[in-house]
């Protein structure tokens, strides 16, 4: 159920996916102003707060931001303590992320990770192409380390096809990865992952990056080798680029939050 994850002040405050379609929203509405000097990182029961001049940051459900780190929190302290005159939501993916969190997944997190298992059953990385060579030989490259670990780490034997025809997974596999997810389960966990698993189309590469066996960026060029391969034959177009960078931002905030939840 993609939807509980859409960004909750979708058409108000925050930018949109497509840096095109945000630039052109800008344009029509002001960016709101900063309302604060001081941003900090305050203890308080049950994690930590981030304060705007003393005061506790509150999701747009007005609940508290609380989060179970000090260096989660200060992820998140950085990125209101960057923001110049105007605030640019577009420019806060973890702040974006934990609201998701706290005011969505945690209402309804088994739709998140049944979205997940979903993917799981068509991975990006089941899918290769039979030619060019050189293209088998990246895809392989890439994707067949992650297709072992699956194999040997978790449990899961994922079968491979060639083309875009669907290719069934054994109702096994999925069970396996479904009883993983289930151990993620915790809101800010399991955004993390559900942002991860729909940027790339993988959720292999998004539980790999969860359990520390691909960096976020080594997870990121796997997700890409089909595209990297046309931008080389074809060219690279300048609006792909910058939303690409833009979905990158997002996928690194979502594996550093990843990170810090578990310091």
């Amino acid at each position: 159920m993609r939807d509980v994850l859409n960004d909750l002040e979708a058409g108000r405050l925050l930018s949109d996916a497509d840096p095109v379609r945000r630039a052109q929203l800008q344009m029509r509405t002001p960016q709101p102003k900063r309302f604060y000097t001081d941003v900090a990182v305050a203890a308080q029961a049950g994690g930590f707060v981030i304060q705007l001049d003393g005061k506790p940051v509150k999701t747009p459900g007005k609940a508290l931001l609380l989060l179970p780190t000090e260096r989660a929190a200060q992820l998140v302290a950085g990125e209101f303590d960057a923001q110049g005159d105007t605030l640019d939501l577009g420019s806060m993916p973890t702040y974006r992320l934990v609201n998701t969190a706290i005011d969505g997944v945690a209402n309804d997190p088994q739709a998140v990770l049944e979205d997940i298992l979903r993917f799981s059953s068509s991975d990006l990385l089941c899918y290769r192409a039979d030619a060019p060579d050189s293209l088998v030989r990246r895809q392989n490259e890439a994707w067949d380390p992650v297709i072992d670990w699956a194999r040997s780490a978790l449990g899961a034997r994922f079968n491979l096809a060639e083309g875009v025809i669907h290719v069934e997974q054994p109702r096994e596999t999925i069970a396996v990865v479904g009883v993983h997810l289930s151990q993620r389960a915790e809101p800010l966990r399991l955004a993390a992952l559900h942002v991860m698993t729909t940027l790339t189309g993988s959720a292999l590469l998004a539980l790999a990056v969860d359990f520390g066996e691909l960096d976020a960026q080594s997870a990121w060029a796997a997700a890409h080798v089909d595209e990297d391969f046309q931008a080389e034959m074809w060219g690279h177009d300048a609006e792909a680029v910058a939303r690409r960078a833009s979905r990158k931002r997002d996928m690194l905030a979502a594996a550093n939050l990843l990170e810090a939840i578990q310091a």
